[in-house]
């Protein structure tokens, strides 16, 4: 399995710079991976950029909540884009839907046109997995020239979407490149590799890190109704990283 290449799913500029000493080739650098990820600071890929030699695939995504955007949700994706690609970005990863869930093709075709007038690929990200025919969305996105989807096979765990993914390749026929992701592990990626054909995954393995600045009133929150911890957070597993890309023949 050394021809896998591997892609993690960062939610920091730190994630990635672990991702990267791990070994790993490529990275999505996100935000708020909680909210399943949306467009990091501009600050984060810059410091990706001097601290580590990894590909780095942008998130555009300005808000959680669905892919259908208002005018101005879009001009946010355009202004980000731009700023990503023109600060040292590899690649995009977004996705545009309408309202009934079909892929938005205009607006694909405009992001997709940034990062390939860029010499950069366009990945359309896991918003494939809620559209009614992920054939007639494969054929959209491979007309409007994206190099990439992310896809789970449409379930909620790509384990259980494997021959679909397998089904996306076949129908891709090279178009465009199909890439498993979401609940791959280091149990079960060998089995998903083989299942799904892929030559490429996307993972993630992060752990929890403790930060007891708050702990003088535990009675605060900052956040949401949910009331996560505040004296804690999330961070990649640097050696779980490593674990998968050694495996993969992939150490550096």
């Amino acid at each position: 399995m050394s021809d896998i290449l591997v892609e993690v799913c960062c939610g920091s500029a730190e994630d990635a710079i672990l991702a990267a000493r791990a070994g790993a080739p490529r990275v999505e650098l996100c935000g708020d991976l909680f909210h399943g990820g949306l467009t990091p600071s501009l600050g984060s890929l810059l410091t990706v950029r001097r601290k580590a030699d990894v590909g780095v695939m942008a998130m555009i995504r300005p808000r959680e909540g669905g892919f259908c955007y208002t005018d101005i949700e879009f001009e946010v994706c355009l202004a980000d884009a731009k700023l990503m690609l023109e600060n040292g970005a590899d690649g995009l990863v977004f996705g545009f839907l309408h309202p009934d869930g079909t892929v938005d093709a205009e607006r694909t075709k405009r992001l997709t046109a940034l990062a390939r007038d860029a010499g950069k690929d366009a990945v359309f990200h896991r918003a494939i997995d809620v559209t009614p025919d992920w054939r007639a969305a494969l054929d959209t996105l491979a007309d409007a020239g994206v190099t990439r989807v992310l896809t789970s096979g449409q379930e909620p765990d790509v384990f259980y979407g494997a021959e679909t993914v397998r089904q996306m390749r076949e129908y891709a026929a090279g178009r465009l490149q199909i890439m498993p992701g979401a609940g791959i592990t280091a149990r079960n990626l060998a089995r998903v590799i083989e299942e799904t054909g892929a030559d490429q995954i996307h993972v993630a393995g992060h752990t929890t890190r403790a930060d007891r600045s708050t702990e003088n009133n535990r009675a605060i929150y900052y956040g949401g109704c949910l009331y996560p911890p505040e004296d804690r957070f999330s961070i990649l597993d640097g050696g779980y990283i490593r674990g998968i890309v050694e495996s993969l023949g992939q150490g550096r």
